[in-house]
């Protein structure tokens, strides 16, 4: 039997990540190289995009070697990527600005502009609100530099941008795979088509847009200049990949309606599988984006930097717990798990408000972290617990909005994915909170996995997507929730959301004076 391996490619932040994969979805060997970040002026991120075609080459190169395997077995390649910054090319696939991340803020005039003018619409149509993403930064480019604007064929967002380039393709075959064009601001999500209702009044042209493909449409292969820099052979098919979100909740199995996630890394991110497209026009906490799989949608709410509040107190509070750790031979997570699992759930009626860097969930830009009931009973175990309740407490209110769109929906468990999966302290919290039972799998390699199965699927070895991806992930633990807990918690959530509400006008009130000239 001919041996047939898949490459996925994840165009992530902060680094780009390649892993060859054979057609029982065992990873043969994988490759990480981290990206470069600019920052120009204040509020100003922004990344080239021949880095990430060249992070794309060294990272596929490196893996091929690792692996041994022969370059001529392998059948097809597909890319993920970061979702909401945009870059542009002109009619010859050269960048004519760098990349304007999703961290990048100087659109922020625009994003109020949108929400004025056609908020509601925008959200309706595409499933996202007017946030720091393509909409905004394209009409920023507009209105600030028209004449490169001017200049831009197309625009288009990382993963595409090094496909395109693989492939050797021109600017009038630009492409955006469906699961990203929640993001654009333009389109219309459900019809999978730009809205030609938001480019007339928003005055972008749709001629700017790139063609909207699906995920395992093949856009190209391998050109001989390529294979030579990625240590392939040319001719290789490369399939249109995904949004790194998209392609990461394919590979963690995300794919039964009702199956929950929750994404415990830098930003914690909570969604379910549904098959319904319901935008969050009543709450404004949820975006609904597209999944690979047709007819299969992702509301997803977050809280930005929630995992970094961990990172952020272990730096600051833990001394003592990170020299405990080094003797131990652990890590400092889990001596503070340690300690903290000796504290009482709800933490002696202490609360913890997790969004130190403005709430996105709904947007409040202005609202801040705050420990909430202290005394001086209350030790660093118990501030450190409170943050792990804090975000299950945010989670809590976003399950109860999944719950009021999605009635219909029956939630079943949720699968924890990030580096906060391995803390089993955690898991349960969140289990107790939710009322939900929550499962770890056997994978940690989740967007690349993910795109490997596109590409396998774009190509005929994979047949079905949903039943590959079921078939490459399995559960391997699960914490139930303890329904005494759970009724404990209801209390300290509805607190926690009271809260919220009375220091929103206190915290706007604070950046006011804070803008106030001595």
């Amino acid at each position: 039997m001919e041996k047939s391996y898949l490459i996925g490619v994840d165009i992530g932040t902060v680094g780009t990540k390649a892993a060859i994969f054979d057609s029982e979805g065992r990873m043969v060997a994988d490759a990480y190289e981290e990206s470069r970040i600019y920052y120009p002026k204040p509020g100003w991120v922004e990344q080239d995009q021949n880095d990430f075609y060249q992070s794309a080459v060294n990272t596929i190169k490196e893996a091929v070697t690792i692996s041994k395997i022969n370059p001529k077995d392998v059948t097809a390649i597909a890319f993920d990527g970061q979702m909401s910054g945009i870059g542009g090319i002109d009619r010859e696939w050269n960048p004519v600005i760098r990349y304007d991340s999703w961290l990048d803020t100087r659109c922020e005039p625009y994003i109020e502009f949108m929400r004025e003018r056609a908020g509601n619409l925008v959200l309706e149509k595409t499933g996202c609100a007017p946030t720091y993403a393509h909409g905004p930064k394209i009409l920023w480019w507009k209105g600030k530099h028209k004449e490169i604007f001017d200049r831009i064929y197309k625009f288009i967002v990382p993963a595409c941008y090094v496909a395109g380039k693989m492939a050797g393709l021109k600017g009038e075959e630009a492409f955006i795979d469906y699961t990203c064009i929640h993001f654009s601001g333009f389109s219309d999500a459900e019809k999978m088509s730009w809205s030609e209702e938001l480019c007339h009044i928003f005055e972008v042209p749709s001629s700017k847009l790139p063609r909207i493909v699906r995920p395992w449409d093949i856009v190209g292969k391998l050109t001989s200049k390529a294979a030579r820099d990625c240590g392939l052979i040319e001719g290789i098919p490369i399939a249109a990949g995904a949004g790194d979100q998209a392609a990461g909740f394919l590979g963690a199995g995300i794919v039964d309606i009702g199956r929950a996630v929750d994404v415990a890394g830098t930003a914690s991110c909570f969604t379910s599988c549904v098959d319904k497209y319901i935008p969050d026009v009543k709450y404004k906490t949820f975006l609904c984006s597209r999944a690979v799989i047709p007819n299969l949608w992702y509301p997803l709410a977050f809280i930005n930097g929630g995992g970094l509040c961990l990172r952020w107190f272990r730096d600051e509070f833990a001394k003592e717990e990170k020299i405990e750790a080094m003797e131990k031979g652990i890590n400092t997570y889990s001596v503070l798990d340690e300690k903290a699992s000796r504290i009482p759930p709800g933490s002696d009626s202490l609360l913890f408000v997790p969004h130190l860097g403005g709430r996105v969930c709904p947007n409040n830009p202005n609202l801040r972290g705050v420990w909430f009931g202290f005394s001086w009973g209350h030790t660093k175990a118990h501030f450190y617990r409170a943050i792990l309740e804090g975000i299950a407490y945010e989670y809590f209110y976003y399950f109860k909005i999944l719950q009021d769109l999605f009635p219909a929906v029956s939630f079943k468990e949720v699968t924890v994915i990030g580096g906060g999966a391995r803390s089993d302290l955690w898991n349960q919290i969140k289990a107790d909170i939710l009322g939900l039972s929550y499962t770890k799998i056997n994978r940690e390699e989740l967007a690349v996995l993910g795109s490997a199965i596109i590409a396998g699927y774009a190509v005929g070895i994979f047949d079905d997507l949903a039943s590959t991806s079921r078939k490459f992930v399995k559960n391997t633990s699960r914490i139930n929730p303890r329904s005494k807990y759970h009724k404990h918690y209801e209390n300290y959530a509805k607190i926690y959301l009271d809260l919220i509400k009375t220091q929103e006008k206190l915290f706007n009130e604070l950046v006011k004076i804070s803008r106030t000239q001595l």
